[in-house]
């Protein structure tokens, strides 16, 4: 989705098979406690901009460390820890649903603009209103 604008960097905590082990930077689970320090180390080390995390652990835990991450100037593509309580979360979305990467309301892959402040990966209502967290 976003190969064409963006240099793209992948990371899991996940084991990969070999053959796709130098594609992935290797990063602890979201749920433990070096997670953000570790993530943030990689992003400095990588001259990585933006990051969007995909699992729900990941998203909780950077909510509460956006604001180590924009002191090094680097965007935590996910919703604030206060609109994180509030909104409803689909996971492992169909192939069929249109995804919106947004950053502060700003779509970076479709033109799929919204009125909120708001960044994260979304599927949007076609009315333009509701949106949904999408985890993997």
């Amino acid at each position: 989705m976003l190969n064409n604008t963006f240099q793209i960097q992948f990371a899991t905590a996940e084991e990969v098979p070999s053959f796709l082990a130098a594609n992935y930077n290797k990063i602890p689970t979201g749920i433990n406690p070096t997670y953000a320090h570790e993530l943030l180390k990689l992003c400095l080390d990588k001259e990585i901009d933006f990051i969007l995390p995909l699992g729900l652990s990941e998203i909780q835990t950077l909510a509460e460390a956006q604001v180590l991450f924009e002191e090094y100037g680097v965007e935590v593509l996910s919703p604030d820890k206060e609109f994180l309580e509030e909104i409803f979360v689909l996971e492992n979305p169909s192939s069929g649903v249109e995804l919106s990467v947004l950053f502060n309301g700003k779509s970076l892959n479709n033109k799929s603009d919204v009125d909120q402040v708001i960044s994260g990966l979304f599927t949007i209502s076609d009315e333009g209103d509701d949106l949904a967290l999408c985890t993997i």
